[in-house]
């Protein structure tokens, strides 16, 4: 079964939690029709083969990007230039931005996502009261979660197929959390550990360059 098989069977059959503290509420986007149809075609375009990918995870999926898309940090726009036309609102979403021009400066989509697989350690969008939520936002969330972030990492890593030597981490505090979920699980050798993307777009845009080329560095040395 090809990596895009694995991946599309995990994500869709991932189940709700249960109902959780604080009115966050969680939904799957590979449970609507339309960015499950959106992932699908991207996956069966960039994730044939059965090679192990190397993962670069961040905390949870936001509704304007993957919520839309079901493409980890691909925005409708970012969707497009990949070739997976839609007709999605074309509003930009910071941290796509900064996934896109890091894709780009690696050789593009196709020599991409051959090498690595973008998600997150729980793959569900959360909200709270209409507005994205991380999972870390609530020490009652995180605790509520945690046995479902763990099995998330775990089927991810297991059967889906990621690559064991090396992981990458987006965001610092998100670290703190994939961290302890490897010392935990032992999965990965080592972790490496990046400003998150809309981080960067929000506080450093004028270095968007040398952040880029932060990111190109650590890629290839995995």
């Amino acid at each position: 079964m090809s990596f895009a098989n694995r991946l599309t069977r995990f994500l869709t059959e991932f189940p709700l939690p249960p109902p959780l503290p604080e009115n966050v509420q969680a939904y799957s986007p590979y449970q609507e029709p339309t960015p499950r149809a959106l992932f699908t075609q991207f996956a069966q375009r960039y994730y044939q083969g059965e090679q192990p990918r190397v993962a670069l995870l961040g905390i949870n999926p936001g509704r304007l990007g993957n919520g839309r898309t079901g493409v980890a940090f691909t925005d409708p726009v970012a969707l497009a230039a990949w070739g997976i036309e839609n007709t999605l609102p074309r509003r930009r979403e910071p941290s796509s931005e900064f996934v896109q021009a890091v894709v780009q400066a690696m050789g593009g989509p196709q020599a991409f996502y051959q090498r690595f697989f973008l998600g997150s350690l729980y793959p569900l969008v959360l909200l709270r009261e209409g507005l994205n939520y991380n999972f870390y936002d609530s020490s009652a969330v995180t605790a509520a979660l945690w046995p479902s972030i763990q099995e998330a990492v775990l089927r991810q890593t297991t059967e889906v197929g990621l690559a064991r030597h090396a992981a990458i981490c987006l965001g610092r505090r998100n670290g703190q959390y994939f961290t302890r979920l490897n010392e935990e699980l032992h999965l990965f050798d080592q972790l490496h550990i990046l400003d998150h993307p809309r981080f960067l777009m929000q506080y450093k845009r004028r270095a968007l360059a040398e952040n880029v080329a932060r990111y190109v560095e650590v890629l290839n040395s995995v």
